[in-house]
């Protein structure tokens, strides 16, 4: 993994996110995969943007989704780029859910845990606080005190 200072090429945001620091900088980030070293490694590069560092990236999917995260440095922005995807925010203990369509978009604010399921084949873009971001299984007790999981089948 490293960050590239000045790719002149084309970027595939699928594979390779970009990191927007301080001073307005964007950083392709090279050789990036969803593992433990190398989110470490992006983590100690990018240090120095603190809380307003953010990753730019593009995801496809289809299904529910496998984790709840809550990004405590900022906010988080979701974009559904096409297909259909609801994300659901634990608030206080109860499920808020809002339905995306292409080029709508939601804000997950600060320290707010949530999850995204994509229904039927979907791309969404999203620009992430990554500073201190947390991960929790669906299968797991909601993160909220001792409340379990909301089912994404139940109404709110």
């Amino acid at each position: 993994m490293r960050l590239v200072n000045h790719e002149r090429n084309a970027l595939d945001m699928r594979t390779t996110p970009v990191h927007l620091g301080l001073g307005s900088r964007a950083k392709p980030v090279e050789g990036f995969v969803w593992d433990p070293e190398v989110l470490q490694a992006y983590s100690a590069a990018v240090a120095a943007d603190g809380a307003e560092g953010r990753m730019v990236m593009i995801f496809d999917g289809d299904g529910l989704g496998d984790h709840w995260e809550s990004h405590p440095a900022g906010d988080e922005l979701v974009v559904c780029l096409s297909g259909s995807v609801t994300v659901t925010r634990d608030v206080d203990g109860v499920p808020d859910r809002v339905l995306l369509g292409p080029g709508e978009a939601t804000i997950n604010p600060a320290g707010v845990w949530h999850v995204v399921d994509m229904e039927g084949p979907t791309s969404i873009l999203s620009i992430t606080a990554g500073l201190g971001t947390d991960h929790r299984p669906r299968t797991a007790p909601r993160p909220t005190e001792g409340v379990g999981t909301p089912n994404p089948e139940e109404a709110p």
